[in-house]
């Protein structure tokens, strides 16, 4: 559990070469990710700060997911924080090893192999194109 001013959070931390802090809830959509976001990111349980993700489980492989990166806020998407967090689902036992992972930016597929390894499978697409000079 984490203590986030008064409010008793439920968590699972994970480790993808980066810290991530899973929380599963009701809704993703009734959670206040600017104001709780940045609060678990920099809990002093977190001197490094960590990256802080809200799952919905909708079935045993389908889960919504909200992220709030760490040093960068909320993100259309987090390929290490989407392989969290089906980790963290199944590690607490809420959804199977296989998972749809639906972010704001698109889905994403996510395995957890039973030779460890965490995989993931979604679309590439270009979403900027410019030009920089330098001097």
């Amino acid at each position: 559990p984490l203590d986030v001013d008064g409010e008793i959070l439920n968590i699972t931390c994970v480790s993808m070469g980066n810290p991530h802090c899973i929380t599963f809830v009701d809704s993703v959509k009734d959670v206040p990710l600017s104001t709780l976001g940045p609060k678990i990111e920099t809990h002093k349980a977190f001197p490094k700060k960590t990256n802080v993700e809200f799952i919905e489980v909708l079935g045993e492989d389908e889960i919504n997911f909200r992220v709030w990166e760490r040093g960068a806020g909320p993100t259309l998407a987090c390929g290490t924080g989407a392989c969290a967090s089906v980790v963290a689902g199944v590690l607490n036992k809420k959804i199977k090893n296989a998972a749809t992972v639906h972010l704001p930016g698109g889905d994403l597929f996510i395995e957890w192999r039973k030779d460890g390894n965490v995989y993931m499978t979604g679309p590439a697409e270009e979403v900027f194109t410019g030009t920089y000079k330098l001097q």
